[in-house]
């Protein structure tokens, strides 16, 4: 399986306060399939019909953040992009350095909520 490179759009996510809701709306209107992360959260990999691979999740909040979706993007390096970002005049909201996988949360210029992560391995 190939793993996508960087500047590839390869991950999103939606967190609700409802992802039984959410897992039903998404599954049907899609073929959607969901498998459960096994490490005490709810978090549930999506995986499209036929796909190698999962390609986002629904995390549930239990009503500690607000709904939203994001996307992510693959970068060779966190702090790089981090940086960049901000020169071009966006914002870092948070980074997880010690996660598997890295990533950060930034904002684009326009106020635009977005996420960037590093293939575990890099």
């Amino acid at each position: 399986m190939t793993l996508p490179g960087p500047g590839t759009l390869a991950w999103f996510e939606v967190a609700t306060d409802d992802p039984d809701t959410a897992q039903k709306f998404y599954g049907n209107l899609f073929d959607w399939t969901f498998v459960p992360e096994a490490d005490g959260f709810d978090y549930r990999n999506i995986k499209a019909a036929d796909a190698e691979r999962p390609m986002g999740g629904i995390l549930g909040t239990s009503g500690k953040q607000p709904n939203h979706a994001v996307f992510y993007i693959v970068v060779a390096d966190i702090e790089a992009t981090c940086a960049e970002a901000v020169r071009l005049g966006g914002s870092v909201i948070s980074k997880e350095l010690d996660g598997v996988p890295a990533l950060a949360h930034l904002r684009d210029p326009a106020g635009n909520h977005f996420g960037i992560f590093t293939q575990p391995g890099d």
